[in-house]
Formats: structure tokens, sequence, C-alpha cells
């Protein structure tokens, strides 16, 4: 259903950033009591890595790690989802998955809470690298995604969220979430329609429609 209204098309800018939203190894090995099925979002993922890349766009991962500071300082969050002690900072449950690891130049923000904004320097990296616009991917969809998109969107940029390249553990809640984004805070479109606006030259909002 459509709302009169809603629904509109940002594009993405001239310059877009790719953000991959906690796609570390708690969130994708089967024993983690945190994983999604996120097989396919890797792969998606992997396809955008290689065209921001080539065309020397910004770059930068986050994952979610707590010390025993970070503990004390995210204890409400934790107390909703104990599960999130299975990130133990320096485990190898924080760590990147390797199929998708960053090159040495591309940073990893860590982070505490959803939002890939809050309290780390994301804002300041997508600033110093001219960023206009972003594309976000990873997991999950009604949590950390939606979270992201919509910080995106109050920090002055325009979101956009390749459907195949996010994930959830939950496959209706995944589809609302989409909607809601699409609806009101970002545009959701193909992998291939991102793919084919970042490798396209010159750069122009092709994606804009």
């Amino acid at each position: 259903m459509r709302h009169r209204g809603f629904h509109g098309r940002a594009g993405l800018g001239s310059r877009p950033a790719l953000v991959v939203v906690d796609v570390n190894v708690g969130f994708t090995d089967p024993e983690s009591p945190l994983v999604c099925d996120l097989d396919d979002v890797v792969e998606a993922i992997r396809r955008l890595l290689g065209a921001f890349r080539e065309s020397d766009l910004p770059v930068a991962y986050t994952t979610v790690s707590y010390d025993e500071a970070a503990k004390r300082a995210a204890g409400a969050f934790i107390d909703k989802v104990p599960a999130l002690l299975t990130l133990e900072a320096g485990s190898r449950w924080v760590e990147i998955d390797p199929r998708i690891a960053p090159l040495g130049t591309e940073p990893v923000f860590n982070k505490l809470w959803a939002s890939a904004f809050f309290a780390t320097p994301l804002a300041s990296f997508l600033a110093a690298g001219r960023a206009d616009s972003l594309v976000v991917t990873g997991a999950s969809t009604s949590g950390c995604i939606r979270a992201t998109v919509v910080d995106a969107l109050q920090h002055g940029y325009r979101p956009t969220v390749p459907r195949e390249a996010v994930g959830d553990r939950n496959p209706a809640a995944h589809e609302a979430n989409l909607y809601d984004i699409e609806a009101k805070y970002g545009d959701v479109v193909s992998l291939d329609e991102v793919l084919a606006s970042v490798t396209a030259a010159p750069r122009e909002d092709m994606i804009a429609g």
C-alpha cells in the first residue's frame, strides 16, 4: 500500500559513501546467539565494495564490542538484549566477516548502540570524505539499519538501502522496516540499481527518478 505524499525518491548524490553495519562474525556465524542469515547479504555487500573501491568512494564499517566500561555505559541496552554480551571486546565475534574484510584505509567504528552515528566518528568521517549521500548495508534491518538510516537523514544525508544488502532474523520485520524506510526516510532500491549508479561515469544523481 502506498500513501499519497509519501514514498518519494531522493536519489544518491555525486559522492555517496558505503556504510557496512555490523557484519561481524557475531552476526554471521551460526554458533553465535546473535546470528542472522546473512550469506546472500554478504555477497551483495562484496559486490558493492568492489564498485565503491573502484570508484574511489568512501567506505566505512561498524562493529559492536563491549569492554567492561562499555558494558556499564550500554547497560540498559544489554539488559534488554543480554545476548549482546557475546560481543566481548577482543573476541573473534567482533571481527568483520572475513569474506568482506576492510582494507587498511577503511575504518571500522565501534558502536555500543543501534545507530552507526551515535557516539561514533562516522559523521566526521563522512564530512572529511565529502560524502553527500549514504548507501546503508548490513544488519539487522529492523534494528541497526533502520536506526542508521533515520540518523543519516537527520544528519543531512540522503540514505539509500539496497534491498539485497540488508538482512534480519525476522522476515516480517525485515519487510515492514523496508516499507517504513522507503515511505519516510530513504530510498529502498535494488542492488543492481545502486551498482549501476556507482559505476556509471560521469557521476550524477542517476538514481533520482
